[in-house]
């Protein structure tokens, strides 16, 4: 018989989501625990089992469940670890799927990392259906990605390819979390944002109402509301942001000559203070054989369900027990 149903994990550094799908990308039941509480993983997977068989037993009980899928940072497809993430509790390799589908009625668990699970969501429920080639770039605290080539999410040997966050895009720049120096995510991500803010309202003397806001306190939802309401220095931020990251886009379509890149997180709210110069540095920096083929796109997946949703869409590419 077939199984109607999958769960979507997604797992924070504070928060794990999680909840049962339809084939349809509704979600029928969810609820969350707090991650960063638990320092020992086994106490962690117990507290999520607890939590995941409320939800089983509201669907029907676990004859009902096709699989699980996991989005976690530094989570490995192949190995179903999750390896060395800097902003979980847990230290070294960690393997995450056998951990949970032994708690959980043995349900087979597939888990990558989050950009990925975006990607395979986009994929299966949003912008993306019916793309076979794409880029999935996530604009949240950092900058993720997943790469679709051929309708095959890209991997590489060892099940970390596509960090184009970490792509250099200025030599010696900011210092990144990763340990280098001018990658992506220091200027296009929210805290790439407030970074900017903050070192020109340091090194300029502009009238800004974001001089109002203490300066370790400015949020990339500050700079949009100044420039909603016509300040021209937030303005010039995101007109900055949008070049830095257009470029960045330009280099990636050379890569893989995607149909579309799909941009998704809360910089997108900026709307158009942010997709216009991202569009326009694109165009004007592709090859010119790629001009005008790529279409730049923002997520179709409801901010709130897409972690839930992205992880939930590797639910249905395990083999059913």
């Amino acid at each position: 018989m077939e199984k109607p149903y999958v769960i979507g994990i997604d797992i924070g550094g504070t928060n794990t989501v999680f909840g049962i799908v339809d084939a349809r990308g509704t979600i029928l039941y969810n609820d969350s625990i707090k991650t960063g509480i638990y320092g020992d993983i086994n106490d962690y997977v117990s507290a999520l089992a607890e939590g995941l068989k409320e939800v089983v037993e509201k669907a029907g009980g676990p004859g009902n469940i096709r699989g699980i899928g996991v989005g976690a940072p530094n989570g490995n497809y192949f190995s179903g670890c999750i390896e060395f993430a800097p902003n979980l509790p847990w230290k070294g390799t960690i393997p995450l799927a056998l951990l949970i589908s032994e708690k959980i009625y043995h349900i087979p668990v597939s888990l990558t990392n989050d950009a990925n699970a975006a990607a395979i969501g986009e994929m299966t429920y949003g912008a993306a259906r019916g793309m076979k080639d794409f880029i999935e770039i996530t604009l949240g605290t950092g900058v993720g990605s997943g790469i679709v080539i051929g309708g095959t999410l890209v991997y590489g040997h060892d099940g970390f390819a596509g960090e184009l966050g970490h792509v250099i895009v200025r030599q010696d720049g900011r210092m990144c979390g990763c340990g280098r120096k001018g990658c992506l995510e220091t200027y296009a991500s929210a805290t790439g944002v407030a970074r900017t803010v903050r070192e020109i309202l340091m090194n300029r003397t502009d009238k800004s109402v974001l001089r109002n806001i203490k300066p370790e306190e400015i949020t990339s939802r500050d700079v949009y509301e100044a420039a909603v309401k016509g300040d021209k220095l937030a303005q010039e931020i995101f007109e900055y942001t949008g070049n830095i990251l257009g470029e960045a886009l330009a280099n990636f379509v050379a890569f893989s000559s995607p149909e579309a890149i799909i941009l998704f997180g809360g910089l997108t709210k900026a709307g158009d203070l942010i997709l216009n110069p991202v569009r326009r540095a694109m165009e004007d920096n592709v090859l010119k054989v790629y001009q005008g083929k790529t279409k730049l796109l923002v997520s179709e997946l409801k901010e709130s369900d897409a972690a839930i949703l992205g992880a939930s869409a590797l639910g249905w590419e395990v083999k059913e027990i």
